[in-house]
């Protein structure tokens, strides 16, 4: 059986539960990894580090996020082209994908290196955070095509029914970094350019694994030099859903301009720094949900392009139901531990007295992230891709950005931190009502179905 048939064979909660604890466990290395490379920059850099790293990666994610939208692009192409049994059209997607990614990659870091202080003042790399962010972007620029080709096919290789594969090319840049980082910034003291080479030299290892997959191991994915020639109906196939991703990158890389000036317009230096801080460990702590997510989406594109409406459903369902669970959990483990949490980044008693309230306010609404996620990737698998794109920037774009301008006006940095909460709770919600709506029509769809297709004779019966 080709593995990416059993996603239209195998029982849904063991399916999902066999496509999420890879994908966790990948995503949940990763933002150990960031966890790890905050740890040594605060501990052995400063506070003044972590606020520089903090300005530098959205910038980076940004690019590297072309390879991302041209992978789950793609990727929700291939997984319809797999359930409707059309492997063609998932081999000449997969070569547009290549081209896309490594020729656009290429020439936004070309640009980027020409720009670089106005780009980093612009998100906040001001005072003294800016040379420390120019030392640190400057050597990360060299990794970020490696990075942009990593997460390209990750989800081509998640799409492919391989998840445990997918999770591998997650795991070998963080695990990598993480040593790196001991290396270079503690034993050779290199400082935040010992972080700076440690990140980009991990891209470079996750790149060669997936390449040498594709090349050597299993895949169902062929490298075919003619499927590498743009084609405009592909490539504007592959957009037309992945821009949700790009979209959702651009509106985050948006918010953290408008947070990080607001940061530093508020609390100076160290309110960047804390966000610093904050950012890891909500990586780290909704990773199980991310995972459940990323689950989730191959098994809804499978199924869709069958037209096996109610296992569709059936995911739909199990994915809200184990993800609120998780969430619930990491509220509770937040609220418990916030302190001992803060204390693993910085030992600087101005820096925990301000993080560890703002921490606990950034976590409130943990319990309702399921409902966004769940349901703008449901959306962008079955390759509906307005709607996808709407929900995606619900929380982002139509309220956390707002909220960050106008609610610091009356309670200061106070405000900033209220804003993600009430954000949460707004996108969900509506989230929420949207996603009831479409999966009514589902089973609307399916009734109508049955009452067309011809009754069975007596002997039938």
């Amino acid at each position: 059986m080709n593995q990416s048939n059993k996603l239209g064979i195998t029982p849904i909660p063991a399916l999902l539960r066999e496509q999420a604890i890879p994908a966790f466990f990948g995503i949940l290395v990763m933002s150990i990894y960031g966890i790890v490379d905050a740890m040594f920059v605060g501990n052995y850099v400063g506070t003044n580090g972590i606020a520089a790293v903090t300005v530098v990666n959205p910038i980076v994610f940004l690019i590297a996020a072309i390879g991302m939208s041209i992978g789950i692009g793609g990727s929700s192409i291939i997984s319809r082209a797999f359930g409707a049994d059309d492997k063609e059209k998932a081999h000449h997607t997969f070569g547009n994908q290549i081209t896309l990614t490594i020729g656009l990659a290429l020439l936004i870091v070309f640009c980027c290196s020409f720009f670089q202080e106005p780009v980093l003042q612009l998100f906040g790399g001001k005072g003294n955070i800016l040379q420390p962010a120019k030392e640190y972007f400057q050597i990360v620029l060299f990794g970020i095509p490696f990075l942009a080709w990593a997460m390209m096919s990750n989800t081509v290789i998640r799409a492919e029914g391989k998840p445990k594969m997918a999770m591998l090319v997650l795991l070998i840049p963080a695990i990598t970094n993480m040593i790196l980082d001991a290396v270079f910034i503690v034993g050779f003291d290199m400082g935040i350019k010992g972080a700076a080479w440690a990140t980009s030299i991990s891209y470079v290892f996750s790149a060669s694994y997936s390449l040498f997959y594709f090349i050597f191991g299993k895949s169902e994915m062929k490298l075919r030099v003619k499927s590498l020639w743009l084609e405009l109906k592909t490539v504007a196939e592959i957009f037309s859903i992945g821009i949700v991703t790009l979209a959702r990158q651009g509106t985050i890389s948006l918010l953290y301009i408008v947070l990080n000036n607001s940061l530093h317009s508020y609390g100076g230096e160290l309110a960047i720094a804390v966000y610093g801080i904050i950012n890891p460990v909500m990586m780290f702590t909704n990773s199980p949900v991310l995972g459940v997510t990323q689950g989730f989406l191959p098994i809804v594109g499978f199924n869709y392009g069958a037209k096996k409406m109610d296992r569709v459903k059936e995911v739909i369902s199990a994915a809200l139901k184990y993800g609120t669970g998780i969430a619930f959990l990491i509220f509770a483990t937040i609220l418990t531990f916030s302190e001992k949490i803060i204390n693993l980044f910085t030992s600087e008693p101005e820096a925990i007295a301000m993080a560890n309230p703002a921490l606990i306010i950034v976590f409130l609404a943990t319990p309702l992230i399921t409902t966004q996620l769940v349901g703008s990737a449901y959306f962008q698998a079955i390759g509906k891709a307005i709607p996808a794109l709407l929900l995606t920037l619900t929380k982002q774009g139509f309220f956390l950005i707002p909220l960050i301008l106008i609610l610091p006006r009356f309670f200061d940095l106070q405000g900033v931190w209220m804003s993600f909460p009430i954000a949460d709770v707004c996108a969900a919600g509506l989230t929420f009502w949207y996603l009831k709506r479409e999966t009514k029509k589902l089973g609307l769809e399916e009734k109508e179905e049955e009452a067309a297709a011809p009754n069975p004779s007596p002997v039938e019966k």
